[in-house]
């Protein structure tokens, strides 16, 4: 087992969602957190709290779609900390709507934090990880990244990507050291995109709480998991059977109810 005492993890979207959840589990478990988001209020909330518990932290207000940014943000964790030895990829958007009727910005800006941003990081901090021999990507992803949601498609497209590449570096980096893990909440309660609809998924395909993902980021670094589903209702039949027979697939998105229910949270 890792155990995270003293280990400086890198965590985006740590302003809202589940991001200040993430952020409290691995204070728990003794880990230096540098908090980036775009809110500089939300990240000095999320601080104050975890300082009050005697956790070290640093905020860094950052948009994640500008290249010099995310330069920057490696850079001020490194001066602050000198190191980073986890960095957990949480911060994403999710841009729900027809396809066809949202704005090419709005589809542009969730590649870009959702997709790019994680990859660039990655490739910011990689060099030093090998160098050393040792660190640990996780990404979170999402069910859709296994099954797309319809009006939801650029979403479920980047959360596909997330997860395909992350297993190709997990294949092409074995041995050197450096770990990859692919966290798979289903729809999240009580915080973040999902919650806001303030609508319950169908009861087949069922949901996930916030915690129990905050719990999946820390065992995923300290037990070395490269991939964890999070959702109350058993799902990986659904997508054995989706990779089987996409037609089929298709079926039982629309049995299920997933179809409707996304057609139903987006005002169609």
């Amino acid at each position: 087992m890792k155990l995270l005492k003293d280990l400086v993890v890198l965590l985006t979207g740590a302003s809202r969602g589940i991001g200040p959840m993430v952020a409290e589990a691995l204070a728990k478990r003794g880990a230096k957190i540098a908090l980036a988001a775009r809110s500089r209020d939300g990240l000095q909330n999320v601080a104050t709290r975890l300082n009050e518990r005697g956790a070290k932290t640093l905020i860094i207000p950052v948009d994640l779609q500008q290249s010099s940014e995310r330069e920057k943000l490696i850079h001020t964790v490194l001066k602050e900390f000198g190191i980073i030895d986890i960095l957990v990829n949480n911060a994403g958007l999710e841009t729900e709507g027809a396809y066809s009727e949202l704005a090419w910005s709005a589809i542009r800006e969730t590649i870009e934090v959702n997709l790019i941003a994680p990859m660039a990081l990655t490739h910011l901090v990689l060099p030093e990880m090998l160098k050393k021999r040792s660190g640990h990507i996780v990404n979170i992803a999402s069910i859709a990244a296994k099954s797309g949601a319809p009006y939801a498609a650029t979403y479920s497209g980047t959360k596909a990507g997330l997860a395909e590449w992350t297993r190709a570096l997990r294949l092409e980096l074995a041995g050197t050291g450096v770990r990859f893990s692919t966290i798979f909440p289903g729809y999240v309660r009580e915080v973040g995109m999902f919650a806001k609809f303030g609508v319950k998924s169908p009861w087949i395909v069922g949901s996930c709480a916030p915690l129990k993902v905050a719990k999946s980021v820390v065992d995923a670094i300290e037990k070395g998991r490269p991939e964890t589903i999070i959702n109350s209702q058993p799902l990986r039949y659904a997508f054995v059977l989706n990779e089987i027979s996409p037609k089929v697939g298709d079926w039982l998105m629309r049995f299920s109810g997933v179809v409707d229910f996304q057609r139903r949270k987006v005002g169609k």
